[in-house]
């Protein structure tokens, strides 16, 4: 009885760190893909992406070896699981090498030499394990569990191991002494603690103890399981402070945006797995190894886990990362989830116009809005050859002149085939009591020669351009707000860059900043590149005192001018999107910055071409050389932090 209660305890454990195992593969997979996602450009996340794909290989090889595999099949995976092994200690010492650099302590050459050397011994260890001098031959029958003989290169790589995680871990160690924020120097103590289990957990220790674990098994599937819930909880630690590496996004947007990417891709991915294998082994005990349960509990899991997340992500993320800055963010998220887009405006004034027309049964009507003491038809429903949008201007005058010399704000008249109605900001609680609120734009209906408007439609038109009036009142206030938000954005942009600098390089990278404002840099990049062919804005920019510029003046005989134009052109470029050119929304920064800088063209010309209208263009324009800015302000910044 005993020894049949022992048996059924290690049968669980066995399938317990059964599904851990394939729940690290899944988990250093997905991480994998994170770092592809968002940091990639990082030589930490990049280094970090090489630790990841040789605990995909380790861990996935070994959750798919089964009782049920042929020996060839155990000898072909048991090898191919060294493929991680051989290169993940020099996959650490690169992550280790890389923290140094981050912290301010570059590589002055023998550091990088060494890396590249630990990678060279690496590929010769895996020639050997192609070669079968690595590796003995399989113990398919071994105790606990199928293993492979070592042989004398297997004890030479051991030693390499454990000299290449010894280096690594000093590394970490002076990287550590290197941060001064507190914040720096917790992660890193996150970074080292996390990036202890995958190091001690990884390698196969039944090459040296099988002879004690065939002995023990229960404690040798217990001490499997217990560290296997250590990688998958470390490796989550690891990611969490390498997530902050080569990102500007303030601390609550990489926590939450990694909390979901955990919570949608592994916790759900093993969830699913773990509750299939568990039904599945269940129904093995009734004699059936697979039944219409097993795929029945993965949908149901997923399903359920994902509507969780969706209703529970919120408030664990108002809960876990908003902290003393609740209020504020609480309130941005409504002003993001309830403002108005310029789209969502025309749709309600579409609205309002088709009320207006079916009230009065009008062929045409229209809202025009004043923007810089012009009127801009926003919306128009019904035939537009009734209305000569060239005359707008016209209807503007006669409108001042009419409110001008009107006693009260519910005023309308005729203008040509049209009744006109002012549309006036609502009256404020400190404005005099005959005084008419300022002008927002006009509201258009057309009409019959002989039609006249009764007092039950004048009230329901007036009433519909009340509600016209409320929408261009909303459209003005969210354009001045966006308008402060693209002058604040610079600003916040290099706020930002100077705290992600901060996180783990005081001494060197807060000091050793020194680029201009991102609003300057984007006026000399603009003016620079009007005079693209040459001309004194590009000759005498402040751009050319650029550390960049400087060194890209060594490739052109000392000339700081074509050091400058050949700048620009690979700031330019940064901007094309991938595959062939294209006049698409998705190319119109490029084609801007081609057609208007480099190609000289005209405005009329480049915005007939891109079918746009100038003003549209000035504000994309706008747009593509800001974006040309940030292109070579992280240039620039890459420049001085290898300085």
């Amino acid at each position: 009885m005993f020894n049949g209660w022992t048996e059924s305890l290690l049968a669980g454990i066995q399938t317990v760190n059964q599904i851990l195992t394939a729940g690290i593969a899944i988990t250093a997979f997905s991480l994998f893909l994170y770092a592809l996602s968002f940091n990639l450009r990082d030589r930490v996340a990049r280094s970090f992406a090489l630790i990841l794909v040789s605990l995909v290989i380790i861990f996935t090889t070994e959750a798919l070896i089964d009782d049920t595999m042929p020996n060839w099949g155990i000898d072909l995976l048991l090898r191919l699981q060294w493929i991680g092994i051989v290169f993940l200690p020099a996959a650490y010492l690169h992550l280790s090498d890389a923290l140094l650099v981050t912290a301010g302590r570059p590589s002055r050459g023998r550091r990088r030499l060494a890396v590249r050397l630990v990678y060279v011994i690496s590929i010769f260890f895996l020639l050997l394990l192609t070669g079968g001098y690595l590796l003995g031959p399989l113990v398919p029958a071994g105790q606990p569990a199928p293993h492979l003989h070592r042989t004398l290169w297997t004890e030479a790589f051991t030693l390499y191991y454990v000299v290449a995680m010894v280096w690594a871990w000093v590394n970490f160690a002076r990287a550590y002494g290197r941060m001064l924020t507190r914040s720096g120097r917790r992660r890193m103590f996150y970074l080292m603690a996390g990036a202890t289990a995958p190091a001690l957990g990884s390698y196969p220790y039944l090459l040296y103890g099988f002879e004690v674990a065939a002995r023990y098994p229960l404690l040798f599937w217990s001490a499997a399981t217990i560290i296997n819930v250590a990688v998958g909880g470390l490796v989550v630690v690891m990611a969490y402070a390498v997530a902050f590496f080569g990102v500007s996004w303030p601390d609550r947007v990489v926590k939450s945006r990694l909390f979901k990417w955990i919570m949608r891709g592994p916790v759900t991915a093993s969830a699913a797995l773990g509750l299939m294998t568990v039904v599945r082994r269940g129904g093995e005990l009734f004699g059936t190894s697979y039944n219409v349960f097993v795929p029945l509990s993965v949908v149901v899991t997923v399903l359920s886990l994902e509507h969780l997340i969706t209703l529970a992500a919120p408030l664990l993320e108002r809960w876990l990362f908003f902290g003393r800055d609740r209020a504020e963010l609480m309130l941005l998220q409504n002003i993001e989830e309830r403002l108005l887009t310029r789209s969502d405006l025309q749709q309600f004034l579409e609205s309002v116009l088709a009320a207006v027309r079916d009230h009065l049964q009008a062929p045409l009507a229209f809202v025009a809005a004043l923007d810089n003491e012009e009127l801009s038809l926003v919306v128009m429903a019904g035939n537009r050859n009734l209305l000569n949008q060239d005359h707008l201007s016209d209807a503007l005058s006669e409108t001042v002149a009419r409110v001008n010399g009107a006693q009260v704000a519910r005023h309308e008249f005729t203008w040509g085939d049209f009744w006109i109605l002012p549309l006036h900001q609502r009256k404020r609680g400190d404005m005099d009591r005959d005084e008419v609120p300022s002008l927002l734009g006009i509201l258009g209906v057309a009409r019959r020669f002989d039609q006249l408007l009764d007092s039950d439609q004048r009230d329901a038109l007036w009433l519909l351009a009340e509600r016209a009036a409320l929408a261009l009142e909303d459209r003005q206030l969210q354009q001045s707000v966006f308008r402060s938000l693209e002058d604040l954005q610079p600003k916040v942009d290099m706020i930002q860059r100077l705290r992600a600098f901060g996180r783990y390089d005081s001494r060197v990278n807060l000091l050793a900043e020194e680029l201009p404002p991102e609003s300057d840099l984007a006026n000399w990049v603009k003016d620079a590149l009007t005079h693209y062919w040459g001309g004194p804005k590009l000759t005498q920019s402040p751009l050319i005192k650029l550390q960049v510029v400087q060194e890209l003046a060594d490739e052109f005989d000392g000339n700081a001018s074509n050091a400058l134009r050949a700048l620009l052109r690979k700031a330019v470029d940064q901007v094309k999107p991938e595959g062939e050119r294209r006049f698409t929304s998705e190319w119109i920064l490029f084609n801007i910055l081609e057609m208007k800088f480099i190609e000289g063209r005209k405005v009329r010309e480049v915005a007939s071409r891109l079918a746009m209208s100038e003003a549209d263009l000035y504000r994309k324009q706008r747009v593509a050389v800001e974006a040309v800015a940030r292109a070579i302000l992280e240039m620039e910044s890459e420049k001085q932090l290898l300085r």
